[in-house]
C-alpha cells in the first residue's frame, strides 16, 4: 500500500557466480514492499553491471550498489532523466506508461543492491543486466567527412530483440546532447558492453522497439551507432520525449552533473554533429522554432525556442546532459561549424508543379552553386547556376504537366548536395501495420485484456480518426480523432460499452492534396473467460504428498469449450484438460503428468482458452515446477545463526517450543530472540511444498 515516507529496504543478491555468457542478460523482479515475500522464481542473479528501476506512485526512488570487492557506491536517484523516452501516443511509450522508468545505470559489476524510497511508492520492479565486455576489439566504419563510428555489429546489438522497424522523420533540424548515467571510470573495452546493456534494457525492460539514442559517444572518443535503421537516414529515437521526431539524439556514456568532460569524448561529439547536422543541411549555430510533440514542461502544439545544438534540459524537466557537459554546447556548436567547410545550409523549396518553384539555400561561403530539376525518369528538365553565398532561384513550371519531380542543389565537390522532391503532394499516404494487442478482448474487470492497444504507422503527416463498425459496417463510435506526424502511433481501445461480438477497427487519415488513406482490423469482444489464477504458484509434482497438485481456477460467464494447455518457453509440453464447460467457476487440477513423463524443474505458463460462440479467449498464467529440496545449515548456536540454500520458511523446535522464521532470500539469517541453551533442531520449507533434510545442533 502507499506509503508517505518509506525506510530502507534492502534487497542482497548472494547466488553463486557463473561463467560470463557472451551475450547480455537481463533479469527483472519486483522489490516486496512493507515484508511481501519473495518468491524463489523472482531471484536476481549473482551479478550484474547495470541497474534500470521501474515503480509506480508519485515518490522517488534511490539506490546504491556493492562491487563485487565490497565497495558500496553513494546513492543515485533512479530517475534523473525521467523524459528519456519515447513521444506519448506511439507504440513504445503505450508499452510503458503506466511505470515511471528509471535511467539505465552502469554500475560497474556488483552483487548487491539497496533501495530508498521517499513519497507515495505504490510498486517497485527492478531490472538487472549482466553484460560482459567485449573481448574482440570493435571495427568502425569510416567514409570521407564521416568520424570513425562502430556498427552495431560492433558492439554486438541484439536485433532479434528489436520490436518494430524504424521509423523516420522527414528531416533532421536539430540534435539533442545527453549523458546516460553510472559510473564514469568504464574502460574502453567496457563501452561496448555499456552500449549492449542500455539496448537490453531499454528493449526488454522499458518495452521500446530498440536503444532510444541514435548515436553514443564514450570518454575515450569511440562513437557507436545506435537506434537501427542507418546512420545516414533521418531515424526517429526514443531520447527525448515530444522532441524525437525531427532531432538526432546523442549520448555520452557516463555523468556529467560535476565531472569534467573528456577531451576525446567532446572532439567525437563535434566531429560527430558535425558530420550528422551536415547531412542534414543544419547550421550548428543557428536557432529555431519547434513544435512539441507534448510533454510534462510544453505541451503538444507549443513552439519551442531551441539551438541546433541543444541539451537535453532544453525539451523537458530534467538536468540531462549534466552541469559540465551542457556549459560546452556553445563552444561544441562553434568547433562543429568550423569543422569539414565548406557546406550548404537551409535548402528550402517551395510551390508545386505546375505552378512557380522557388529553390532558396545558403552557402559557408562565396561559392559557386547549381540547381538541376529532373522528371520521373530521371531526365533533367530545367537548371540554373549562379556564384555567391546564397542560392536563390524560381523556375517557371507552369507549362509542365503534374508528376514527380526531383531537385539537386549542389557546389563544389566537397560540399554536400541537397535533394529531394520537388512538391510534399507527391509523398503516397498510407496506413500501415495496423494492428490490435490483443485481438480478443474481456471487458470484464479482471485486469487482462480488459482493453487494447491499436498501432499504426502513418507515411505521411495526416488529421487521423479511429471507427469502431460493427460487422455489417455499420459506424458504432470514435476511438480517437487528432492530428497526427508520420511514423508510428498508438490508441488506446476500451470496448467496455459494447456487447459480445466481432468488431472493425477502422483508422481513416486525410492530408494535404486530398489525399486519403484507410486500414481496417478485426478484433473480437467476449466476456466468457476471466478471473484465471494459478494455485499455488509453485507446486511439487514429486509424488511426495506435499503441494504435489496445481490446481487452475476460472469463471466461465456462459457454456464454452475449454482447453487447458502447458507452455514452456512458448512451446506446448501438455494438455492437462479438453472439454465442453458450463457457467461457473472452474477448477481444473493437474499432478504435472505428461505424455513423455514428469514436468521437469522450471518456469511455465498454463494457457486457458475458452470458445463460446463469438470467439475464443486465451488467458496465461505463469507458474513454476520444484521438486528440489531446500538445503539448510546451523552456522552458529548462539546468537542462533541459520543459512538457506532459497527462499523458504524454517521452524525450529528447542524442546517442546517451536519458533517459525520466513527467510526472504538465499543466505544467512539471524534470529536474536531464539533460545541459547538446549538442542536445536530446524527443518526448512520452500514455496513449492519441498522439505530439507532437518538439521540440528547443540
Amino acid at each position: 500500500m502507499p506509503r508517505l515516507l518509506l525506510p530502507l529496504i534492502a534487497f542482497v543478491l548472494l547466488l553463486p557466480a557463473r561463467a560470463a555468457a557472451a551475450d547480455a542478460t537481463l533479469v527483472s523482479r519486483d522489490v516486496p514492499l512493507g515484508g511481501q515475500r519473495v518468491l524463489a522464481s523472482a531471484a536476481a542473479p549473482a551479478r550484474f553491471n547495470l541497474v534500470g528501476l521501474h515503480w509506480r506512485g508519485s515518490g522517488t526512488v534511490q539506490f546504491r550498489t556493492r562491487s563485487l570487492t565490497g565497495r558500496w557506491s553513494g546513492w543515485a536517484d533512479a530517475a534523473p532523466e525521467a523524459e528519456d523516452q519515447p513521444d506519448s501516443g506511439t507504440a513504445e511509450r503505450a508499452r510503458s506508461r503506466s511505470w515511471r522508468l528509471g535511467n539505465p545505470w552502469w554500475v560497474g559489476p556488483s552483487n548487491r543492491i539497496e533501495y530508498r524510497l521517499r513519497g507515495t511508492v505504490e510498486r517497485l520492479r527492478a531490472f538487472f543486466v549482466w553484460s560482459p565486455p567485449a573481448s574482440v576489439p570493435a571495427r568502425t566504419l569510416q567514409a570521407a567527412g564521416m568520424p570513425a563510428i562502430v556498427p552495431r555489429r560492433g558492439w554486438s546489438a541484439d536485433e532479434s530483440i528489436r520490436r518494430a522497424g524504424p521509423s523516420y522523420a522527414s528531416a533532421v533540424r536539430f540534435a539533442v546532447v545527453h549523458h546516460t548515467a553510472g559510473k564514469n571510470g568504464y574502460s574502453a573495452a567496457e563501452s561496448p558492453a555499456i552500449v549492449r546493456a542500455i539496448q537490453l534494457y531499454h528493449v526488454k525492460g522499458n518495452g521500446w522497439n530498440d536503444i532510444g539514442y541514435n548515436f553514443l559517444v564514450d570518454r575515450f572518443g569511440q562513437v557507436f551507432e545506435g537506434r537501427f535503421g542507418g546512420i545516414d537516414r533521418d531515424v526517429v529515437g526514443a531520447h527525448a520525449e515530444g522532441f524525437n521526431t525531427g532531432s538526432v539524439g546523442v549520448a555520452v556514456l557516463g555523468e556529467y552533473s560535476s565531472l569534467a568532460v573528456a577531451g576525446s569524448a567532446r572532439d567525437a561529439l563535434a566531429r560527430l554533429l558535425a558530420w550528422r547536422l551536415d547531412l542534414a543541411h543544419v547550421d550548428p549555430g543557428s536557432t529555431l522554432s519547434f513544435i512539441s510533440g507534448g510533454n510534462a514542461r510544453f505541451g503538444a502544439g507549443l513552439p519551442v525556442f531551441l539551438r541546433a545544438v541543444s541539451g537535453h534540459r532544453d525539451t523537458g524537466f530534467t538536468d540531462c546532459p549534466g552541469t559540465a557537459l551542457y556549459k560546452l554546447l556553445g563552444a561544441i556548436a562553434g568547433d562543429v561549424g568550423q569543422i569539414g567547410l565548406p557546406k550548404l545550409y537551409a535548402p528550402a523549396v517551395t510551390g508545386s508543379v505546375p505552378g512557380t518553384i522557388r529553390f532558396r539555400a545558403r552557402l559557408s561561403a562565396v561559392l559557386p552553386w547549381v540547381v538541376d530539376v529532373y522528371d520521373a525518369s530521371g531526365n533533367s528538365v530545367a537548371s540554373s547556376s549562379g556564384l555567391g553565398s546564397e542560392v536563390d532561384w524560381s523556375w517557371d513550371a507552369s507549362v509542365y504537366p503534374p508528376g514527380t519531380y526531383t531537385y539537386a542543389i549542389r557546389s563544389e565537390d566537397d560540399v554536400t548536395p541537397a535533394v529531394g522532391p520537388i512538391g510534399g503532394g507527391a509523398v503516397t499516404l498510407t496506413v500501415a501495420g495496423l494492428a490490435s494487442d490483443p485481438e480478443t478482448l474481456s471487458p470484464n474487470g479482471d485486469g487482462v485484456a480488459d482493453a487494447a492497444t491499436v498501432t499504426y504507422t502513418l507515411t505521411s503527416p495526416a488529421n487521423v480518426t479511429v471507427k469502431v463498425r460493427d460487422e455489417l459496417g455499420a459506424e458504432l463510435a470514435t476511438v480517437s480523432r487528432a492530428w497526427r506526424r508520420a511514423g508510428e502511433h498508438a490508441v488506446r481501445f476500451d470496448p467496455n460499452a459494447l456487447p459480445d461480438g466481432i468488431y472493425h477497427l477502422e483508422v481513416v487519415a486525410a492530408a494535404t492534396g486530398g489525399r486519403q488513406a484507410v486500414a481496417s482490423t478485426q478484433v473480437a469482444v467476449t466476456r466468457t473467460l476471466g478471473g484465471v489464477q494459478a494455485a499455488p504458484t509453485a507446486f511439487s509434482p514429486n509424488s511426495d504428498g506435499r503441494a504435489d497438485r496445481i490446481a487452475f481456477r476460472f469463471e466461465l460467464a456462459g457454456a464454452a469449450d475449454v482447453r487447458v494447455r502447458i507452455l514452456k518457453e512458448g512451446k506446448w509440453v501438455a494438455t492437462p484438460f479438453v472439454g465442453p464447460l458450463d457457467q461457473g467457476v472452474r477448477t481444473i487440477r493437474w499432478d504435472g503428468t505428461k505424455r513423455f513423463g514428469r514436468l521437469l524443474d522450471g518456469a511455465y505458463e498454463a494457457v486457458v482458452e475458452a470458445t463460446d460462440t463469438v470467439a475464443t479467449a486465451r488467458i496465461a498464467v505463469p507458474f513454476n515446477a520444484d521438486t528440489r529440496q531446500p538445503s539448510v545449515r546451523i552456522l552458529r548456536r548462539s546468537p542462533l545463526e541459520v543459512w538457506v540454500s532459497e527462499p523458504s520458511r524454517l521452524i525450529f523446535r528447542f524442546g517442546t517450543r517451536s519458533l517459525v522464521h520466513d527467510a526472504p532470500a538465499a543466505g544467512a539469517a539471524r534470529l536474536p530472540n531464539a533460545p541459547r541453551l538446549g538442542i536445536v533442531r530446524v527443518v526448512a520449507w520452500d514455496a513449492a511444498g519441498n522439505r530439507s533434510i532437518p538439521k540440528s545442533k547443540r
